[in-house]
């Protein structure tokens, strides 16, 4: 039986959402790596994501070829201005979510891992609506 448009659009966004993730936290993983030391470089990105070299040098040739960074040989990793871009909203996006966990009670250590997840699934809307939610919050504290 056919699967109906209405019913496989949900998951078609989830699978496009997973398909974005990993780009979506590297490159906001180079930023924060790039403020903190003024450079990036494999070794940086291997040490935060817990994975080998090897894994770091073949999602940062995928990068490339998308257009998000550059790099050469023994050179450090730069983001280009679409993979600054996609890093500023990406960090928006945990930014917002993780604010939100807290706003309703999550405890740090929880919205930190959570808020990790969450951000690449939550639709603009969503995300709107926890911006709103959040800021009802600060100005209402105790409400």
């Amino acid at each position: 039986m056919a699967e109906s448009k209405s019913q496989s659009t949900p998951h078609r966004r989830t699978r496009n959402d997973h398909a974005t993730e990993t780009a979506e936290d590297y490159v906001e993983a180079i930023a924060d790596i790039m403020e903190a030391k003024d450079s990036c470089r494999v070794g940086d990105l291997a040490k935060r994501f817990a994975v080998s070299h090897v894994t770091v040098s073949r999602i940062i040739r995928r990068l490339q070829s998308e257009g998000l960074v550059t790099t050469q040989p023994y050179r450090p990793i730069e983001l280009t201005t679409r993979g600054k871009r996609l890093a500023t909203q990406s960090k928006l996006r945990h930014e917002i979510v993780h604010q939100f966990l807290l706003a309703i009670g999550i405890d740090e250590t929880t919205a930190a891992i959570d808020s990790e997840g969450i951000e690449h699934h939550v639709s603009p809307k969503t995300l709107e609506a926890m911006q709103r939610f959040v800021r009802g919050a600060q100005e209402n504290p105790g409400r």
